[in-house]
């Protein structure tokens, strides 16, 4: 049975989309892109809280082949990011392929047919020859079961769920967490509330954040002579480079750039919070790079403000408008955020239920048997699969850096696969586990396994206490290797 669509893909964010485009460039026209939102754009759509922008710089934040040279700051906010989502599903005329509002539940392996058949919530089944998987990393939100949260009778706003009318001044708030979405947004409720307790349980590493307008004359530059912000995107690339892959990824043999960069952040801290019990408390006790760190200018401040306070006491129960702290303290709330974060490694990897050859569950079997995935994009077992969140995926620089490694990986392969006029593709066991080995010894000189990381919470590792989300090699080696891995490490029916 010929299947209804050359592809299915699952997720309408950047990922889906650069899947899309790659598989358009390869002849693939008919394809399904599926989000249960109401509209694309993934994370960049979902999220729209006060603050909201990205953190890292927009020149390398965004598809090396489709540049933007209308970014109004350095570090955009989030709304331009969701405009260059639009524009980028406009160029490449992705729109007339999307759904929404549909949320994909399971995905079965048909291996007489040599298909996917997708399964949705409301009961419908579609057919495609690949599967995609672009559901975001971060798209699973935490929900922290509080005792007694469900009698708090004022009103309770997941960031991912912001409601855009609903206004903090005269309110006494609370926000739950101090990860990089918190240190956005909690300048912002401080400016409005007439007072706001964060609920901390482990600090971030924060450094300073050199954001500043990118005047006309430069965007009018960028337009006119590409390759001048491309020459920005490589300067900002080797810093990040130097910041996040070299001192978080090579911390044995590059101690040296992770000290610098807490140094950064210690020193950034020492400056900005006047009471030193309250800097004490907002120091990390775990190395740089442990947890994702972040970049504010306004955070540490807001924390000198008269009408914040912050609050390191575990929470112990919710009363009707009230926080209860295991020391004892009672405060008086009328808004709760929760900016708890997601939960990747119970309900994200995968975000759906997706059954293989043989009735593997991937789910369960990476529960079982170690997280992987061979070049953080194929998985045996399951023919024609493309799992882009994956194990051992992500690029230490940016998500379009993994985005793009991935269509170049799927452009090899699948090139492969119409030169031999296969059907399927699967990897082998052999080259998946070498891979896998690879990437753990590499892991080795990290400092998730190097430094001290055992107190920072951070949602790099697993419930069996791996870092399986970083790739552990540079941005320019996961490039090459996907344009370069041996055709010989699949199998083609």
């Amino acid at each position: 049975m010929t299947p209804q669509f050359d592809a299915i893909i699952v997720g309408a964010g950047f990922g889906g989309m650069g899947a899309a485009i790659a598989l358009r460039e390869l002849g693939y026209e008919r394809l399904s892109i599926l989000d249960r939102e109401d509209d694309l754009g993934g994370t960049w759509h979902v999220n729209h809280y006060p603050g909201l922008a990205v953190d890292i710089a927009s020149v390398t934040y965004s598809y090396s082949f489709a540049p933007n040279p209308h970014w109004s700051r350095l570090f955009a906010p989030g709304a331009e990011l969701k405009k260059y989502a639009e524009h980028i599903a406009d160029t490449y005329d992705l729109r007339r392929s999307m759904r929404f509002g549909v949320s994909v539940q399971r995905a079965d392996w048909d291996d007489r047919e040599h298909h996917w058949t997708v399964t949705t919530d409301a009961g419908e089944t579609l057919t495609g020859r690949f599967l995609v998987t672009a559901t975001g990393f971060l798209s699973q939100p935490h929900t922290p079961d509080f005792p007694g949260i469900d009698t708090f009778a004022g009103t309770i706003i997941h960031t991912t769920r912001w409601d855009d009318a609903h206004d903090f001044t005269g309110e006494r708030a609370a926000i739950i967490g101090t990860g990089a979405t918190a240190v956005q947004l909690i300048p912002e409720i401080a400016a409005r509330a007439t007072a706001l307790t964060v609920f901390q349980r482990t600090p971030i590493w924060v450094v300073p954040k050199i954001d500043f307008a990118i005047p006309p004359v430069v965007q009018r530059l960028f337009a006119r002579v590409p390759r001048t912000q491309r020459a920005a995107r490589s300067v900002n690339n080797a810093i990040l480079e130097g910041i996040m892959v070299v001192g978080v990824l090579h911390f044995r043999q590059a101690k040296i750039v992770n000290k610098i960069a807490a140094a950064a952040a210690r020193a950034h801290l020492r400056v900005s919070v006047r009471k030193r019990a309250t800097r004490k408390a907002l120091t990390p006790h775990y190395d740089f790079g442990c947890k994702r760190p972040t970049f504010s200018n306004k955070y540490f401040r807001t924390f000198n403000r008269p009408n914040t306070r912050l609050q390191t006491s575990s929470i112990e129960r919710f009363e009707s408008d009230a926080v209860i702290t295991a020391d004892g303290t009672r405060t008086p709330i009328d808004t709760l955020v929760l900016a708890t974060g997601f939960n990747l490694w119970d309900t994200n990897f995968p975000a759906l239920q997706i059954i293989g050859r043989e009735g593997r569950d991937l789910g369960a079997w990476w529960r079982e048997h170690r997280f992987q995935a061979y070049e953080g994009i194929t998985i045996p077992r399951f023919p024609n699969l493309l799992s882009l969140n994956s194990p051992y995926s992500y690029s230490g620089l940016s998500y379009f850096t993994t985005i793009e490694s991935q269509m170049a990986h799927m452009r090899r392969l699948l090139g492969e696969l119409s030169r031999r006029g296969a059907a399927t593709f699967e990897v082998t066991d052999d080259a998946n586990s070498a891979f896998l080995d690879d990437v753990t010894e590499k892991l080795g000189d990290s400092v998730f396994y190097g430094g001290q990381c055992s107190t920072s919470r951070s949602y790099y590792f697993n419930q069996h206490g791996e870092a399986a989300l970083l790739r552990p090699t540079s941005t320019s080696n996961s490039l090459h290797a996907a344009s370069t891995f041996p055709v010989s490490d699949y199998q083609f029916s």
